[in-house]
């Protein structure tokens, strides 16, 4: 059986180890990677939390951020992480493309290819990929050609193996260089490997952020690393479902395949949907 998880009964298959975006790692409650194996951690927040002087430098390094009112329709499932509609009767049939680990080598390539047919994204950013003038004017143009952007963490790495300063480094410096760069914070968080902890679940809440791992994913493995396998598994999964929250990175198997996938998915019925839709509490606030 191909090594991935129900997103429907939360069965766990996959016996991955530790590799690209997925790990079997702690995580917080509510939120299991649907495609790697993640027990709960009991960090302690009062002893992991930064001071309160740390929480206002950052409120006010996006002081002044002006958002745009949203009426939201879908929502990410805080448990299982699938695309949901705030609406019962609108469609269910939906899926999310997402793109992690960017900009690394292909980000703009894949961009344009998804951008020529109308499919929508979002682009997880690593920060160290926009420390240059290069990556950040590679972000503009991902920003620029209408993709969401979320925060992928600083150097990718492990947030249950650092320190809660260290955590909480990761993060807001990827949303500070973000910001920076294109004058929007990140409302999308995904944590490398999956692994979310107490720490980091109280600096996303205070940053009016949303977690967002993910439903299912290959392109980290060897035996889909080629156009043709990555295409035939990521469209006949048997976690092809409602919602389906599909990650992917910036590799060049899956530079190849993108069309392919994101065509496929439309022919099996299934609507892109527009991150934009997609509720997060720092633009719920701004509407009201």
């Amino acid at each position: 059986m191909k090594q991935a998880l129900s997103i429907c009964g939360v069965t766990i298959i996959s016996a991955l180890l530790l590799s690209a975006c997925q790990t079997n790692d702690s995580a917080t409650s509510q939120t299991n990677s649907a495609s790697s194996s993640l027990t709960q951690s009991s960090e302690s927040n009062s002893n992991e939390m930064s001071s309160s002087t740390e929480n206002d430098s950052s409120e006010e390094t996006y002081k002044g951020k002006e958002t745009q009112p949203v009426d939201y329709t879908y929502q990410v499932n805080p448990a299982i992480f699938t695309i949901e509609p705030l609406n019962k009767d609108d469609n269910k049939k939906v899926a999310l493309l997402t793109i992690d680990d960017a900009p690394d080598q292909h980000a703009i390539e894949i961009a344009k290819k998804l951008k020529s047919i109308d499919a929508p994204a979002v682009f997880f950013i690593n920060g160290m990929y926009i420390e240059s003038d290069e990556g950040k004017e590679t972000l503009k143009q991902l920003y620029d050609m209408g993709f969401e952007i979320g925060n992928h963490s600083q150097t990718h790495a492990n947030l249950s193996e650092i320190s809660p300063e260290e955590q909480r480094k990761e993060i807001i410096r990827t949303n500070e260089l973000v910001y920076e760069t294109i004058g929007v914070k990140p409302r999308f968080f995904r944590a490398p490997f999956g692994v979310n902890t107490d720490t980091s679940a109280e600096i996303i809440k205070q940053e009016d952020m949303v977690f967002m791992n993910w439903t299912y994913g290959y392109d980290w493995e060897a035996d889909y690393q080629t156009p043709k396998a990555l295409t035939d598994i990521m469209l006949n999964t048997e976690y092809l479902n409602d919602g389906a929250n599909l990650l992917m990175h910036d590799r060049p198997w899956t530079n190849d395949a993108i069309i392919d996938i994101a065509e496929g998915l439309k022919e099996k019925g299934y609507t892109l949907i527009d991150p934009s839709l997609i509720a997060s509490p720092e633009r719920e606030e701004s509407a009201e």
